[in-house]
């Protein structure tokens, strides 16, 4: 059996952290990294009369909302990402250009020696929900908060 089956070592799934407006979030959860081309399924008769399916490419690519799990933060009020929320609620979208509360940023990956071995650039970002973990008496757990971003493109480059 060759040696070479697996030259690498795997991604470990727990060094991660969020990249936005030149900070670095920490982050325990992240899912909805979906990249995925849309398919037009084509139902046509063949020559002999049966049915067939035929699935091609459509014409854009699916965009995924990311959701993101972290521990909540003391300050909220002082929190990037609670700021960025309000900012979201309080001013929307107003005006002729799409910048201001869209942000672009990056959930980058880490190897067990801290260097970067992979980063999913999102574009156009902005958090539409912050939901806080249920509380409880019998709870020794760190309250933690899901945010879900809306994006509008999702590309790993690394």
């Amino acid at each position: 059996m060759p040696n070479d089956l697996i030259n690498t070592d795997p991604i470990v799934a727990q060094n991660f952290f969020l990249a936005i407006d030149g900070e670095q979030l920490l982050l325990s959860g992240v899912s909805g990294l979906d990249l995925e081309l849309d398919v037009v399924t084509i139902q046509q008769n063949g020559p002999s009369g049966k049915k067939q399916a035929i699935k091609t490419l459509g014409n854009s690519l699916k965009v995924p909302d990311i959701s993101m799990t972290r521990m909540a933060p003391m300050d909220a009020m002082n929190d990037p990402i609670w700021k960025w929320f309000h900012a979201v609620r309080d001013e929307g979208f107003s005006g002729t250009k799409r910048e201001g509360s869209r942000k672009n940023g990056s959930i980058v990956l880490y190897d067990t020696a801290f260097t970067e071995i992979g980063r999913f650039n999102f574009f156009n970002g902005w958090p539409s929900k912050i939901s806080t973990d249920g509380l409880s008496t019998d709870s020794n757990d760190p309250v933690k908060e899901t945010v879900t971003l809306i994006i509008e493109r999702l590309e790993r480059i690394k």
